[in-house]
């Protein structure tokens, strides 16, 4: 994921996530490969970024941008629908808040979408101007709803990020996309639970393990292994 930051001390480029879950593995299976989760810090480049991470300093000159956009539109449109939506964000910003935090129905959402409004994307905001690297990540994950689950083994182990609610199969496409394609069933087991046991087929034997269909929603911090036929 990028994240976009203004007004903060934070180290740019790729930064590797701390993850202990992801470090109880490495420790434990002792992998051939590990596969950590990267974020990419970005000075300034809201409009590529995933995340927006800003001092409360630096606020206003977001959401200036969006103001300006909204001020625009308004003056154009003649549709009542768009001119209701434009006007409750346009209050949301006149209150120093940013668009994400702003309550909407999904057509609302629908007709925000096409404007591109920067503060729409997830943003943190930050009283201290040095905040943590690692919590930075943690705290845009929670912002944006996104979540990790994990493969793991002898082999690799490897932190996968999707979005909280993802089903099986895609969380299997997110590994290859022949999973999803021939994908049969799941196997699945929480990250708790895998640490106690020493491979799947030991955690599957102490019935720790349950097989779900393709379209069972993975909880957070969940190991997956993929059934499949292609």
């Amino acid at each position: 994921m990028k994240i976009a930051n203004t007004g903060l001390s934070l180290p740019q480029g790729k930064i590797k996530y701390h993850d202990e879950i992801f470090s109880g593995f490495v420790e434990k299976f002792q992998p051939k490969k590990v596969s950590p989760y990267y974020f990419k810090f970005l000075p300034d480049e809201y409009e590529s970024a995933d995340i927006i991470a800003m001092s409360d300093e630096s606020l206003l000159d977001l959401l200036i941008l969006d103001m300006e956009k909204i001020e625009g539109r308004l003056s154009r449109t003649e549709n009542p629908s768009e001119k209701a939506v434009l006007e409750k964000c346009l209050a949301q910003l006149e209150d120093q808040k940013p668009i994400c935090d702003l309550s909407l129905d999904n057509s609302e959402r629908d007709i925000i979408t096409a404007f591109g409004l920067l503060s729409f994307t997830p943003t943190i905001i930050y009283g201290d101007v040095s905040p943590d690297a690692n919590i930075v990540c943690r705290d845009g994950m929670d912002k944006a709803g996104m979540m990790f689950f994990y493969t793991v083994g002898k082999d690799e182990v490897h932190a996968w990020l999707v979005e909280k609610g993802t089903d099986a199969v895609t969380c299997a496409g997110k590994i290859h996309s022949d999973l999803a394609r021939g994908f049969i069933k799941a196997e699945i087991i929480s990250a708790e639970d895998m640490m106690t046991a020493h491979n799947m087929q030991d955690a599957r034997s102490k019935e720790l393990t349950k097989l779900v269909n393709r379209d069972y929603i993975i909880p957070k911090n969940t190991v997956l292994e993929i059934r499949f036929n292609v």
